[in-house]
């Protein structure tokens, strides 16, 4: 008995040495991993790349905004990880014959987001000197620096342009917005926001104040919390002049009392549109007005609402004298200052009682009926997924969980029985697949406002992209028909083509109610942040005769889903070409 004692002791003690021993070597690997780990992060830093690129980002969108983890949810081609985090593979393309073939990865995107969310609070923690820089930082901007002002979302200390860029916001590009939209002042705050405007309060705020650092030049301020750095751009807009636009609008009837209509005017023998332009710029107003020597800014109103031109013609003779029809009309421009009477947005004070799905296949359009939305109610949408570039545009919905209940409606691209039915009512957007299909990738080479090369489009890639996602449009809408349960469908070039009376049916199904006035804001503000610059031609048809029998197919499936739910077919253009 003593002897099996002795050896089971013996046993014990090279046990306890065997784990003490393999305990330090995985201490000391750890250490020597985490020292590795820092140089690499300490030499990223070196070359000015920022912190928060160690996260991940989709093709196309490298360099553009943050990416939250949640896009790895989204059915568009998976992102990569770039240094600090394990690549998860991205599926090949020709396995995704549905929105199904994503695979959930439910506790690396936890992680993930956690350490999305922590290192974007920390972003935010002010710096504690910072306000005493502003100063000393000021010289090596253009503008000349006022000083630290007041700032509060429901008051604004300055009315006009807003702009956001999470990462990266500079005092310059600040002022050079600012300065093109022919303002006068260009303000920061949370080291990320831009607000231009005309006018500036009495009384200022103590610099130290104005602490937090801009997110894109590490050592300048751009402004704090309900606080602006307030910077002058005036001597700039003689050379942001050239690169400003005045668009004109048309000829229209001149409304019967132009005083009562119009807020603001000017009298001026030899007027010029450039110097109507400038006095309604200078007072904020969008629309500049001339009737002869007549100079009258305001907005799109019920009195004025720009839907009904007139013949050329008729104001042949109206800037030169008292018009050729007696006056009875004026032409019209488009100022470079913003209609700002709805770009003002908050999330719903009380949670939603309906979980409203705003839902589209990707490329259909679904970021700028959300832009429609939110400036139409004042309230902000939500995102099933995350996308930092349109969070830096503005689209604050973006970082909130969908599940929040806070927003007015939820983007989504999913489609499926379970996906579909957590919602209780759906807006269905739906466009031309052909033009869909482009869209898509587009943005999945080029980002949201850029275009695929030519070698993009006529690589293997493009007839890979249309065999999966071709079955996917249908499928996504075919879905939703089976499985929603209230829907209201809304096909995109209606929506382009009569925006007014498709917008007030997405507000009315959405339980909101919106002024006439602020729907026209919405028109004069239509095309939003994200309208790629014109329809960059192709030499060649994309779309080879056996992709077209394949949409085609498609197309006649999904027109007769919808008619047989007795709701409107699919558009005249759809049809087979």
């Amino acid at each position: 008995m003593a002897k099996a004692f002795f050896r089971l002791q013996k046993f014990l003690r090279r046990t306890q040495f065997l784990l003490f021993f393999l305990t330090a070597a995985y201490l000391m690997a750890g250490s020597l991993l985490l020292l590795q780990r820092t140089r690499l992060v300490i030499q990223q830093g070196s070359r000015g790349t920022a912190a928060n690129q160690a996260l991940p980002v989709p093709n196309g969108m490298v360099g553009v905004g943050i990416v939250d983890p949640r896009t790895l949810q989204n059915p568009r081609p998976a992102p990569r990880l770039l240094v600090g985090m394990d690549a998860l593979q991205e599926p090949a393309l020709d396995q995704q014959h549905s929105p199904r073939w994503l695979v959930s990865r439910n506790s690396e995107l936890r992680q993930l987001r956690r350490r999305w969310f922590h290192r974007f609070i920390s972003d935010q923690e002010p710096m504690q000197t910072a306000g005493f820089k502003a100063m000393k930082n000021t010289a090596e901007h253009k503008g000349t620096y006022v000083g630290c002002f007041s700032d509060d979302s429901r008051e604004r200390t300055l009315k006009g342009a807003v702009f956001y860029d999470l990462r990266k916001m500079t005092v310059s590009h600040c002022q050079e917005a600012c300065a093109e939209r022919a303002y006068t002042y260009a303000g920061l705050a949370y080291g990320a926001e831009c607000y231009c405007g005309n006018k500036l309060p009495a009384a200022a705020s103590k610099p130290e104040e104005c602490n937090s650092e801009c997110k894109g030049e590490k050592g300048s301020v751009c402004g704090g919390v309900n606080r602006l750095s307030v910077y002058r751009v005036e001597e700039l807009r003689a050379g942001a002049r050239r690169r400003r636009n005045v668009i004109y609008r048309g000829c229209f009837r001149a409304p019967e009392n132009l005083t009562d209509t119009f807020p603001a005017s000017l009298t001026q023998p030899n007027l010029t549109v450039e110097m109507c332009s400038e006095f309604c710029s200078k007072k904020e107003f969008p629309l500049a007005v001339i009737r002869g020597r007549e100079c009258y800014c305001g907005y799109p109103t019920g009195r004025f609402s720009l839907h009904d031109g007139a013949d050329g013609l008729l104001c042949s003779g109206t800037h030169n004298a008292s018009g050729a029809a007696e006056g009875k009309y004026c032409l019209v421009y488009q100022t470079p200052v913003q209609d700002t009477r709805c770009t003002d947005r908050k999330f719903l004070t009380t949670k939603s009682k309906v979980f409203v799905a705003l839902s589209s296949f990707p490329g259909a359009g679904n970021t700028w009926a959300r832009h429609l939305i939110e400036h139409a109610t004042g309230y902000y949408t939500g995102s099933y997924y995350f996308d930092g570039a349109l969070y830096n545009k503005g689209f604050k919905g973006e970082k909130d969980h969908w599940r929040s209940r806070r927003t007015i409606c939820v983007k989504t691209h999913e489609s499926g029985k379970t996906e579909i039915e957590m919602f209780d009512s759906a807006i269905l957007l739906i466009r031309n697949p052909y033009k869909s299909l482009m869209a898509e990738f587009n943005r999945k080479y080029a980002g949201h406002l850029g275009y695929a090369t030519d070698r993009n489009w006529k690589s293997k890639e493009w007839p890979d992209f249309v065999n999966s996602y071709a079955s996917w449009w249908a499928s996504h809408v075919l879905d939703w028909l089976k499985y929603g349960k209230r829907l209201l469908i809304i096909h995109y070039e209606d929506l382009k083509q009569s925006l007014i009376p498709k917008l007030k049916e997405m507000v009315e199904f959405l339980n909101m109610t919106v002024t006439e006035d602020r729907l026209l804001c919405v028109e004069n503000n239509r095309d939003g942040n994200f309208k790629r610059s014109g329809a960059k031609q192709k030499d060649f048809e994309p779309f080879t005769q056996e992709m077209k029998d394949l949409i085609n197919r498609y197309i006649l499936t999904v027109d007769e889903a919808l008619r047989g739910r007795n709701f409107t077919g699919l558009p005249r253009e759809y049809v087979p070409r």
